[in-house]
């Protein structure tokens, strides 16, 4: 018997319990029928010998009582029932001359007929049952063996008679009929058992699919359905149907519940990130703020006070203070952008455009800074190269990107603004002659108000929010953005999709 392990549970292959089963019960009708044949087949036989010599005697008695003995039609009918019955039989009338006789030797029929008449005592005749006017009995030939069915006697006519029919010997009918039944047990059982192994193999293969699926749904694995075999369907095709809807129900409620759990979980770590961004933010603010705000302050107070009567000192003061306003003016904006893009605000506008139209224009309109710093501005002529993104907040990438360059070109004074395409995507660069960044700072610069050089920073009025809204831009987009250091020069990259 094949065993499936399920766990700790042990499953019998109901497709050979079938099999056993039927073949179990073939096996022991066969020996029922065997064991029927060797106990109660000599009862069945005598008494069916019984039934035959008794039907033959009432017949041959009732054509003697009515005259008809010596009829042809009487002649052709006890020719009948002597072949049919394997009968012997001879009739006397009452001075013992023979009427009838079925035998060639009545000579013989007569001795016997007559031996029964005078009773002559025989320990080979067993006598089964007797009447009024006649006696059943079997009789065993002393030389052959062979044993005879008879019944004799006196009917109402005065005629006597005996009928007898041989016995063949019952024990090796039982042999024989048992030998062949075995034979045909052992053929009928091979041929059976191949048929039931295929019948069963048939009915259990729906059943074990259902048992897979069942399996497998328990280890939460809903891939697993279950198929009709042809276009039949009956109750386990509808079971397995029923079973498929319910992995579908099961699976649908399952993924419904880890997709809430992993909301529910980005929701927690959005809300602790916040309360981290939060915090952060307030305290770099504050900071940022903090200068500005005392030179306000400061040079607000020196008007007030009078510390210069001159006009050209009180427009210095006044420049100042405006000139830290607008400092203050665009860090707030910045940090704005920057707040509405990372608390996930600002819904992306994605949209198909021509990235070399939109750099071209930039440029022109951006021109102006780079000539104040003495800047050469390169950008070759190409095709028009269209890519997916938001392109107002491309434009914001790129316009930090060539700021931050202008801020801190040197050496050659070369700005030069490329495009490299690939089989999917498109990169723009933004390189700057220069200083490197160090290395130690290369993995910060992306971080809210991180300054390389504070004092540099300081001077050209930076926030260190710009690379922040890059970094949050490029993020929603899912795009990648970094920075590559040169001897001679720094190039920032961001790149986008082309189809």
């Amino acid at each position: 018997m094949i065993m499936k392990s399920t766990g700790q549970t042990k499953v019998h292959s109901i497709k050979y319990e079938i099999s056993a089963l039927f073949i179990g019960i073939m096996v022991a009708t066969f020996a029922l029928i065997m064991l029927a044949n060797l106990f109660f087949m000599e009862k069945f036989y005598i008494r069916n010998k019984r039934e035959a010599i008794v039907s033959a005697y009432r017949s041959i008695s009732e054509a003697l009582g009515t005259g008809d003995i010596t009829s042809d039609e009487f002649d052709e009918e006890l020719r009948h029932i002597c072949e049919r019955y394997n009968i012997e039989m001879i009739v006397l009338d009452e001075d013992s001359q023979t009427v009838k006789s079925s035998s060639n030797n009545s000579d013989f029929l007569v001795r016997v007929l007559w031996g029964n008449i005078i009773g002559s005592t025989d320990e080979n005749k067993t006598i089964i049952d007797s009447g009024k006017g006649y006696t059943i009995q079997i009789d065993e030939d002393r030389i052959t063996g062979r044993k005879y069915l008879e019944m004799w006697g006196i009917v109402e006519t005065g005629h006597l008679l005996l009928i007898r029919t041989t016995m063949e010997s019952i024990r090796d009918s039982v042999i024989i009929s048992n030998t062949f039944m075995a034979y045909v047990a052992l053929i009928a059982i091979v041929i059976g058992s191949v048929m039931i192994l295929f019948i069963s193999k048939r009915v259990s293969g729906p059943i074990e699919k259902v048992y897979r699926i069942s399996d497998e749904m328990k280890k939460l694995n809903f891939e697993a359905k279950y198929y009709p075999e042809g276009k039949y369907r009956n109750e386990i095709d509808v079971l397995g149907q029923n079973m498929n809807e319910v992995s579908e129900t099961l699976e649908s409620n399952l993924k419904q519940l880890k997709n809430a759990n992993i909301q529910l979980q980005q929701d927690i770590a959005k809300k602790e990130e916040i309360d981290e961004m939060r915090k952060e933010f307030l305290s770099n603010v504050s900071h940022e703020l903090k200068t500005p705000i005392a030179l306000i302050q400061g040079y607000a107070e020196g008007l007030k006070e009078g510390v210069d009567d001159d006009e050209e000192s009180r427009n210095f003061y006044c420049e100042v203070i405006m000139d830290e306003a607008s400092k203050m003016n665009i860090m707030v904006k910045k940090l704005l952008t920057l707040n509405q893009l990372e608390f996930g605000n600002d819904n992306l506008n994605m949209e198909r455009f021509d990235i070399v139209d939109m750099i071209s224009n930039y440029l022109k309109s951006a021109l102006v800074l780079a000539e104040k710093k003495g800047a050469e501005v390169r950008f070759s002529d190409y095709q028009p190269i269209f890519v997916w993104g938001d392109e107002f907040k491309v434009e914001e990438v790129l316009q930090n990107y060539f700021s931050n360059a202008v801020n801190h070109v040197e050496g050659d004074n070369i700005i030069e603004v490329k495009l490299m395409q690939s089989a999917a995507h498109v990169r723009i660069s933004v390189f700057n002659t220069g200083r490197p960044i160090p290395e130690e700072s290369i993995s910060q610069i992306w971080d809210k108000f991180y300054k390389v050089d504070k004092a540099r920073t300081r001077e050209y009025g930076g926030s260190g929010v710009g690379l922040s809204i890059v970094k949050a831009i490029m993020e929603a987009m899912k795009q990648d953005y970094g920075v590559i250091n040169y001897d001679n020069g720094v190039e920032f990259y961001f790149e986008l999709e082309t189809k």
